[in-house]
Parts: structure tokens; C-alpha cells; sequence
């Protein structure tokens, strides 16, 4: 499955799940197309197929971070395409076939991306902000609503289980306010499609109890 998010920005289910729940890759088109993340290692040829599909030949490779569903399919990616690799500087690479070209953390810019380190659910766990497209790509910081048994449309911390201190992660939400982005893509659940920073602010500015 393959859905355009946002004009130039795909959302590629590359597995799904018994429960309904999928993984997912993100494409974005632009002067640098941008692949973010690789889903589970048996998933590259949905890769394949939705890159030959849509039209637009990745030629970087960004990761969120290392858990297993977001970098399992590096080296077959990496075996796929020819592109330039761009790793979390706090992600361990020890099982990756394939060095990454670059390692990367908060504040460089990699082309339209700005990195946000947003511990919690794992250490290494970064967003991507695409300000000019008013995009951010949360890795794991946050998941859609909906995967929690909510209403669609808004984001929540992952739950405990899948965390690594579900308190950091909660409080480090409030980073991303300091970017300008009106959309939130998410791995787990539904993404945000509009006002997902207005949305965000809402739930991470509550008042302080008295």
C-alpha cells in the first residue's frame, strides 16, 4: 500500500501484521530523494516495488533508530539502491553488514531534515523536521492515537512496555514545539495530517497542578 501523504511524501506499508497494525517506510521526493527507515529485512521488495511505482529513485537513506522494525532491512536497502547512509550517532551498527556513510545527531542539518534527539522510547531515537514541507517524521517518540484505542488524529507517548523511560520521552515531546511543522508521521498508528504541532502543544502544555 502506498499513500501519498502530502504532495512529494509517501507513506509504504511494507509489512502487515495479524492485528492490522503494519510497517511502514517514508519516501520523500524532492532534490535528494529521501528513504526514512527500512522496516524488517523481508520487506525490500514492497520497497522495490512502490519506488518503481511511484517514480522517484531513493538516493539517501535516513534512519530514525536502530530498533529492529525501523533498521532491519539496511543492508538490503543498501543492496537495492545506491544511496548515501545517514545512522543516529547513538545507534549501535554492530549488526548492519553495511557501515553506514555518515553518522549524524541533533542540530546538523542533512539537507531539508533537521534532527531532534528525543530520547525515551530508546536512547538513539530522533525526529526528522522538515520545516519548508511543515513535516516531522517521529520515529518512535510518538505514536498515532488510534494505536492505543483512541480517536485518530492526535499523538501519544508509546507505552511503557516499548520505552526505555517513558518519563523522559513524555517530557522531551516539548522539543519538537520549537519547530514549525503542521504534519506528524509516525511508524505505529495513524499520522497527524493537520495541526499536529497545535495538537502536540495541547497535550504536552497542560496546566501545572496547584
Amino acid at each position: 500500500m502506498i499513500d501519498e501523504v502530502v504532495p512529494g511524501v509517501y507513506d509504504i506499508t511494507t509489512q502487515t501484521r495479524p492485528d492490522g497494525g503494519r510497517f511502514r517506510v517514508y519516501l520523500f521526493d524532492g532534490e535528494t530523494p529521501t528513504l526514512v527507515d527500512t522496516g524488517l529485512g523481508d520487506g525490500i521488495d514492497r520497497i522495490v516495488d512502490a519506488v518503481d511505482e511511484v517514480g522517484v529513485d531513493p538516493e539517501r537513506l535516513l534512519i530514525t533508530h536502530g530498533d529492529h522494525d525501523h533498521v532491519g532491512g539496511f543492508d538490503a536497502v543498501v543492496d537495492a539502491f545506491d544511496l548515501e547512509t545517514w545512522v543516529p550517532e547513538q545507534t549501535d551498527v554492530g549488526g548492519l553488514r553495511n557501515e553506514p556513510d555518515h553518522r549524524y545527531t541533533e542540530g546538523t542539518p542533512i539537507g531539508d531534515f533537521v534532527p531532534v534527539h528525543l530520547p525515551g522510547h530508546r536512547a538513539d531515537n530522533h525526529a526528522l523536521v522538515d520545516e519548508r514541507r511543515g513535516v516531522a517524521v517521529l520515529g518512535d517518540a510518538a505514536f498515532g492515537s488510534d494505536r492505543r484505542g483512541l480517536p485518530a488524529g492526535y499523538l501519544v507517548p508509546p507505552p511503557a512496555a516499548f520505552s526505555e523511560d517513558v518519563h523522559e520521552g513524555e517530557l522531551r515531546l516539548r522539543d519538537l514545539l520549537e519547530y514549525d511543522f503542521d504534519v506528524a508521521l509516525v511508524f505505529h498508528g495513524s499520522s497527524v495530517t493537520e495541526h499536529a504541532r497545535e495538537r502536540l502543544a495541547a497535550y504536552v502544555d497542560f496546566p501545572e497542578p496547584n
